[in-house]
């Protein structure tokens, strides 16, 4: 293979089409931003649509519920009609409401009904740890024993799932699947058309956690029949720390009474009659509970503009070259240092970071902030390198891993101390 160069990420730069874009965002001086797998940058219009929220409350008060020029009471359900074809789904079957774990807790307590043999719910040994608790604790509240009635497939090497491990799992015991579209850690996607089918031919209802994908590559949940999905705004789709989440329920489930009922799972035109038997919305709608977090929503419609506007098709293009050029630097700048490269390198196994594993990851995470470098740290020694298609550049990446060999060559790293800070 050639030799990687600024050069070269120079001259991918001019030909990027999606380069504009970058101006859009709110970029520190001196700082390469890493982590928008955790926390996606503000961008301009994100931060004009909060304002633009703020002052209709200001200039409405109660009556921005329903006046002005985004009335609050349909906030969700337009948001939603925007976030649907991020997933491949109907608008009608996507709702922006809770959050990653309040979404899986709604899912659960509506589709897990155990019931003769099968009273399990299947997941995987790299789930994100929130996933795990709230399906522990729904299987509780059923009197069921997380140990016996919790399946866990095992990984085979720490760092990815295999396909057919997760279907040797899929027994006539099992009632529900709780996935990851994408393994938070390695960055493994994983192939979700056929966990889908596979899980149907088991008559097992299956969902698929999409906080590390969506936003970052393309979905099609209502053609691959999916029954359920849930994801967080705040990452790739740069909707703002604690931004509201989003749901998907097929529509072969629609009238299934929602197991946490709230009255904004109402039809809209019945929620004010107070009645006290509920008239649930016909459509996704149905599973929001409480009264929406309408400035938590706000910048979605700012940043789902932006993504509209880029395609995720070419977003997935570039993020594919942006993790391939790292991947490339990495082998070529850092042999010898003791990095490992631990996602998967096939394209349609990779998602949108880069994960490296080092005995001094934390150390070294240290050092690369104070080079202006903001990478994320993953106990115990996992560094995870995301560059955004939508702000990060070609240059950027260069500059990552040559301020990264630089701190390896001078073992700057060794000033730090070997822990994560309370929040990693």
């Amino acid at each position: 293979m050639a030799k990687r160069t600024m050069e070269e990420a120079r001259e991918l730069d001019r030909q990027d089409s999606l380069k504009d874009f970058r101006e859009e965002f709110y970029i520190q001086p001196e700082t390469i931003y890493m982590d928008g797998n955790s926390l996606g940058l503000m961008s301009r219009r994100a931060e004009q649509a909060l304002i633009g929220l703020m002052d209709s409350w200001k200039a409405h008060g109660i009556n921005g519920w329903t006046g002005g020029d985004r009335p609050w009471f349909y906030l969700p359900e337009e948001l939603s009609a925007k976030m649907a074809p991020f997933v491949g789904a109907k608008a009608e079957e996507v709702i922006v409401t809770g959050s990653t774990t309040s979404n899986l807790h709604q899912i659960l307590a509506t589709f897990f009904r155990p019931e003769g043999k099968k009273t399990k719910i299947l997941a995987d040994e790299l789930n994100f740890p929130s996933d795990i608790y709230a399906i522990k604790s729904q299987l509780e509240l059923r009197g069921l024993d997380p140990e016996l009635h919790l399946v866990s497939v095992k990984s085979r090497d720490g760092h990815l799932i295999e396909e057919e491990d997760i279907i040797s799992a899929m027994s006539d015991e099992i009632a529900v699947a709780i996935l990851p579209s994408v393994l938070y850690r390695s960055g493994q996607v994983l192939n979700m058309p056929a966990l889908t089918e596979a899980a149907h031919r088991h008559g097992i209802l299956i969902g698929f956690d999409l906080c590390h994908s969506v936003g970052a590559m393309e979905h099609d949940l209502h053609d691959w029949g999916a029954d359920f999905a849930f994801w967080c705004t705040y990452k790739y789709l740069n909707g703002g720390p604690g931004s509201t989440g989003g749901l998907f329920i097929h529509e072969r489930h629609f009238g299934a009474a929602p197991g946490l009922a709230g009255w904004f799972g109402s039809d809209k035109e019945k929620q004010f009659d107070m009645e006290h038997d509920m008239t649930a919305a016909v459509h996704a709608g149905a599973y929001q509970v409480g009264t929406p977090n309408i400035l938590s929503m706000a910048p979605l419609a700012g940043s789902l503009e932006l993504f509209a506007e880029a395609g995720l098709g070419r977003l997935r293009e570039k993020s594919l070259k942006l993790t391939r050029f790292m991947m490339d630097l990495v082998d070529q700048e850092l042999d010898g240092h003791g990095f490992r490269v631990a996602n998967p390198r096939e394209d349609g196994r990779r998602g949108g970071h880069v994960y490296l594993e080092h005995e001094e990851a934390a150390r070294i995470c240290s050092a690369l902030k104070a080079e202006g470098v903001i990478p994320d740290f993953r106990a115990p020694k996992g560094i995870r390198l995301a560059p955004a298609a939508l702000y990060n550049s070609f240059e950027d990446v260069y500059e990552t891993i040559r301020i990264l060999k630089k701190i390896m060559d001078e073992e700057a790293y060794k000033k730090f101390e070997n822990k994560r800070g309370i929040v990693a």
